[in-house]
């Protein structure tokens, strides 16, 4: 009898198996749906507008966006006054209980994606799943980006060269606190960007590295997480033809067969380019993002400004880390400084012993990066006579930050970067604390404002959703499965190992 036929002992088996490693994609859907229940409805950037674009996508029923006057859209009231909170710290979302159930009234706006002004791609999936039932929807709507993300890393992880996994991991462990988590489970087109640009050079990597079902399953991939990124943002889709370039420097030689599999890249570059040019994201690049209040602060103009902004570009780099300009949501929810010390130096320490192992080939590409994060967003803010605060936020470049995160990292020199155990542990404290801190305040933010402060979340809450966990459980749930998450990935990849 084999043990496939004999259930006692197929569960001896797959028990022998077993590693801790696959409860990964469960503790990651728990650890990123707590972020998702962290926030109300309209609590991303721009809420207004994407959630109005979402319901006017082409997908939706037809009450749900009737055509207006002068090319304004008339959409349910509730999308539109969701951010009734916005940019007041101590407002909780308790604003929103007299318009969010009511999915009747109606009100014209000009703000949404009418004008193509973004790609239509994200709008158009996410608009599968909207309804009456504004809540509901975006909380599916999330759930949905969430699966999507937890599905192509653990497919990636499976397929990748084992050089390669390091490196796929890494990216997202020491860059996403706290930034990256709030908007991987948002309603924000920002988090297809950071997972499309965030994956697909890797899997392009290792489709170009592999041979047979491997290479095509991971073409596959790279396909699927290029249409996420030139699909949701147009900054994204130029993002997406910059890093096919790196990975065609990791790779390039002379040899028919690669010749050959670049027709998989180039033809998702020249779609990522015709995406860019059929929105209006693609006028950046003459005028940039437009004046903020008529001029930059002091009266900055000419090389002053230059000057400024070429200074003062790393302020959009530790955005991501947050700090007292840059908060989550709409900017308004500020994070105490154990957390952007925390997520910082664990950033800067893991991309630093990276470094340690370079080729020219590696070195050119992060050098290529890192002139490209410190010159775009200079010329984006000078080209709108704007100053480092002004328009251009930290989310717009942290699908780079991603990648330079995850080449730093890539074995260069054949040997994967290693960690003795009281550099794992201290990396898995840091970030588990510094996760566990931002979405304690995260939540807090929501359900009173922070003008009342405390430990328990369920104390005087003035808002939460109707059903699920309390506040504390969703806190309690969300730390402790991404402190897990944390703690076996990074001892996964951490051991010293010679990559084959």
């Amino acid at each position: 009898m084999t043990p496939s036929s004999n259930p006692a002992g197929l569960f001896s088996a797959l028990r022998e198996r077993f590693t801790v490693l696959w409860l990964a994609p469960l503790l990651a859907v728990v650890a990123l749906g707590s972020w998702a229940l962290a926030s109300p409805l309209g609590s991303s950037p721009d809420d207004d507008f994407h959630l109005a674009s979402i319901w006017c996508s082409g997908t939706t029923s037809a009450s749900q966006c009737a055509e207006g006057e002068d090319g304004e859209r008339a959409v349910p009231v509730a999308l539109l006054s969701a951010p009734c909170f916005a940019y007041d710290e101590n407002a909780s979302a308790a604003c929103q209980a007299s318009s969010v159930t009511d999915s009747v009234t109606t009100d014209e706006t000009d703000r949404g994606n009418f004008q193509q002004s973004y790609p239509p791609v994200f709008y158009a999936v996410m608009g599968l799943f909207a309804g009456p039932d504004f809540e509901a929807s975006a909380i599916t709507m999330r759930f949905v980006t969430i699966t999507l993300f937890v599905v192509l890393l653990t497919a990636l992880f499976v397929l990748l060269p084992a050089a390669l996994r390091p490196p796929l991991i890494w990216t997202w462990l020491i860059t996403t606190v706290p930034l990256g988590l709030f908007l991987l489970a948002s309603n924000n087109p920002s988090s297809w960007a950071l997972i499309g640009v965030g994956t697909a050079w890797i899997a392009l990597l290792g489709y170009l590295g592999t041979t047979g079902q491997r290479r095509i399953a991971l073409g596959g991939l790279f396909l699927v997480a290029a249409l996420m990124a030139a699909g949701s943002r147009g900054d994204s889709a130029i993002y997406l033809v910059l890093t096919v370039g790196l990975v065609l420097l990791l790779t390039a030689h002379r040899e028919r067969g690669y010749l050959l599999s670049l027709l998989l890249p180039a033809a998702a570059s020249l779609g990522a380019v015709l995406l860019y040019f059929s929105s209006q994201q693609a006028g950046v690049a003459s005028s940039g993002l437009g004046e903020a209040n008529g001029e930059a602060p002091g009266g900055l103009s000419g090389f002053s400004l230059l000057a400024f902004n070429l200074l003062n570009v790393p302020e959009l780099w530790t955005g991501i880390f947050t700090d007292d300009v840059w908060g989550l949501g709409w900017l308004d929810t500020s994070m105490p400084a154990v957390v952007t010390a925390g997520a910082l130096v664990v950033f800067a320490g893991v991309v630093f012993s990276g470094l340690g192992d370079l080729s020219w080939r590696k070195a050119l590409g992060i050098m290529g990066l890192l002139a490209t994060l410190w010159l775009l967003p200079t010329y984006v803010l000078v080209r709108g006579t704007n100053a480092v605060g002004q328009n251009v936020q930290p989310r717009y470049l942290l699908p780079l930050i991603l990648v330079m995160a995850g080449l730093a990292m890539f074995a260069a020199g054949g040997k994967a970067v290693s960690f003795n155990r009281f550099q794992i542990v201290a990396v898995v404290t840091a970030l588990s604390i510094a996760n566990s801190v931002a979405l304690h305040m995260n939540i807090r933010r929501y359900v009173t404002g922070v003008d009342s402060p405390g430990w328990n979340l369920d104390e005087g809450v003035e808002w939460w959703w109707a059903a699920g966990p309390s506040p504390m459980g969703v806190w309690v749930l969300g730390s402790l499965a991404l402190g897990a998450l944390f703690a076996i990935l990074v001892r996964s990849i951490a051991s010293p190992r010679v990559v084959p």
